[in-house]
């Protein structure tokens, strides 16, 4: 048996990355420990949210199935940081853990040139540093040309819950006990990390006359740039707002030596993340607080539990039920299913090129949770770059690489691949210098030609993003001609002013044009000189980044090198120069000295 690409995990990256191989022509196998798991949900029930939420639209931009899907099963959506700058606002929704799981599977089973298999995989074949196949736990040997792993947080999985370890996955599900350990073999540096999640409970047991109402917005709101809306805006699912108190404090605090992050059970502990900590870490780390906020989530509409998002926990069963009972509307709630950490291992990011190539291996491609991130949007995102790529490498074509002024997804891999990880990576919108120009509103702008080219993006898309192009240059031509004599300006200019709207005007243009076309040329107005400023800034980026760092490059020949520089260097091997300003360690006095080496030797 043999596939011109296998994907091993069937999580947000998998569904990306075999989605993009699949539909770019290649014979590709996603192989999943359960067929019932597809692109499952294991803990909060959303798509999008802050810097995330940009994510996912560019993962639409680039002709992924993310947004789409998160359209077709959202329970509740809403913009964030509305009133804020259009360089945050980000796009949150609850999804339906069911319908989701349900859509995209079925978009899965109806794809071309793409065959689902329900296996544990347990090695890897490869011969003379080149992926050559897989074999699984039940002993199939199945072979491909270019293999993606996305196995998610099942590498060698344990459960953790006070001082008891399972070693099990998400759900009470088989883990994969061997492919970690046989690519340590293969000569991977493994990492081992931890997240968790917090308890479910039983919607008819809460009290939400003592909790506060939280409504998604009052307009449509769509991930995909499709703009098909499939929910009722007037009739979205509710979430609720509750807060720990003094009570759930000295609980937490009463019961510390419990849990399974500070009882001292383990002599060795996977990183967790900073941005996402339990709610044991939050007591502890920010005594000064008096309470946490925490979320009332429904996550779907077929079952009655009700997410506790904020209050992710390792305690014991039994105190877990004391902490959950502390909180307003909660005093009688049912847990449905208990709080746990979860234990796995990961690979170093530094291994893997920007293409998401191992340096390792020849056409072995990961993406996900395997390679130190966090979250399902970042997983997509990496999914569907993996995809692509290994693609484009079986075509011999160039990789698809996305700077840092391209987009969150390119911020994400330089970040993971230049600078590495060692806590579970989450992506926010202060990681993103450009983050002006990487809004959620252009997305389409940024990355649907780039897809075109490649063959991802159906033609019925570009033709409509043409469309968008075409009605923007209408609206620009026209605002300049639409004067106020008594300002001695035009509404060109008259843009600028923060209380000024484009919408209060659309009568005065010759015709109707879309809402997205006139919102792009409101924000190119009123951020005017910031937006020439950032794009000053990423030319100088792109300058560097065309400045290639050949691959055979001896780092110990280059004279004058601060050793740790030289070290870094050589660790990470950076693409080009902008990479290489970027690594920790590498001074602009080492980058100068690389640069006249290069022009010397290289005639670069």
């Amino acid at each position: 048996m043999k596939y011109d690409v296998i994907v091993v995990g069937a999580g947000h990256a998998g569904c990306e990355a075999a989605l993009a191989s699949a539909r770019l022509g290649k014979e590709t196998l996603l192989i999943t420990i359960n067929i019932n798991n597809v692109a499952d949900m294991p803990c909060n029930p959303s798509i999008g949210g802050s810097a995330k939420g940009i994510v996912v639209r560019e993962i639409d931009a680039l002709g992924g199935e993310m947004g789409r899907n998160a359209d077709k099963t959202l329970l509740q959506i809403k913009m964030l940081n509305s009133s804020k700058g259009p360089a945050v606002r980000s796009l949150r929704s609850q999804a339906d853990k069911v319908t989701y799981k349900k859509e995209m599977l079925n978009t899965l089973k109806h794809t071309k040139n793409l065959t689902i298999m329900e296996s544990i995989v347990k090695d890897l074949i490869v011969e003379n540093k080149k992926i050559k196949g897989i074999t699984t736990e039940d002993d199939k040997t199945i072979y491909c040309d270019a293999c993606i792993l996305t196995t998610g947080t099942y590498l060698k999985a344990d459960i953790l819950v006070g001082d008891k370890r399972t070693p099990e996955g998400p759900h009470g599900e088989k883990r994969a006990n061997f492919l970690s350990d046989n690519l340590a073999k293969l000569g991977f540096k493994l990492l081992r990390l931890k997240t968790g999640t917090p308890p479910r409970i039983e919607r008819s047991s809460i009290d939400f006359s003592k909790l506060k109402k939280e409504d998604g917005d009052n307009e449509e709101l769509t991930f995909s740039f499709d703009n098909i809306a499939y929910y009722d805006y007037k009739n979205q699912v509710p979430c609720y707002l509750t807060y720990t108190n003094e009570n759930t404090h000295k609980i937490i605090m009463d019961n510390l030596n419990k849990s399974a992050m500070y009882g001292g059970f383990y002599e060795h502990l996977g990183t967790g993340p900073r941005y996402c900590p339990s709610i044991e870490d939050k007591v502890v780390r920010f005594k000064d607080k008096k309470r946490h906020q925490l979320f009332l989530e429904p996550e779907s509409m077929y079952y009655d539990d009700i997410y506790l998002q904020g209050f992710s926990t390792s305690m014991p069963h039994d105190v877990q039920e004391d902490m959950v009972h502390s909180l307003m509307g909660l005093e009688n709630a049912k847990i449905l299913r208990y709080a746990y950490a979860i234990e796995y291992d990961a690979i170093d990011p530094l291994q893997l090129k920007p293409s998401l190539e191992t340096k390792i291996i020849e056409n072995l491609f990961t993406a996900g949770q395997i390679n130190g991130t966090s979250g399902y949007e970042e997983a997509a995102g990496q999914g569907i770059i993996a995809g692509i790529n290994a693609s484009l490498k079986l075509d011999n074509k160039e990789p698809l690489i996305l700077s840092r002024s391209d987009a969150y997804i390119g911020v994400l891999i330089d970040d993971l691949v230049t600078k590495g990880t060692i806590e579970p990576y989450r992506l926010l919108t202060s990681r993103a210098e450009f983050r002006l120009l990487l809004r959620s509103d252009n997305a389409d702008l940024r990355l649907s030609k780039k897809a075109y080219e490649i063959g991802l993006l159906p033609k019925e898309r570009y033709d409509k993003l043409q469309l968008k192009i075409k009605e923007i240059n209408e609206i620009e031509n026209q605002i300049k001609k639409i004067t106020f004599p008594q300002e001695k300006s035009n509404l060109s200019e008259y843009l600028k002013r923060p209380e000024v709207k484009i919408m209060d005007y659309k009568d005065k243009l010759e015709k109707e044009y879309s809402k997205e076309a006139l919102e792009q040329v409101e924000i190119n107005h009123k951020y005017e000189g910031y937006i020439i400023k950032a794009k000053k800034e990423a030319e100088k980026m792109i300058r560097l980044g065309k400045k290639q760092i050949p691959e055979d490059i001896n780092y110990s020949k280059v004279e004058n090198l601060a050793t740790e520089a030289r070290q870094k260097l050589e660790k990470i091997r950076p693409r080009t120069i902008d990479q290489a300003t970027r690594i920790s360690g590498v001074n602009p006095s080492d980058i100068a000295i690389l640069m006249v080496y290069l022009k010397r030797f290289y005639n670069e």
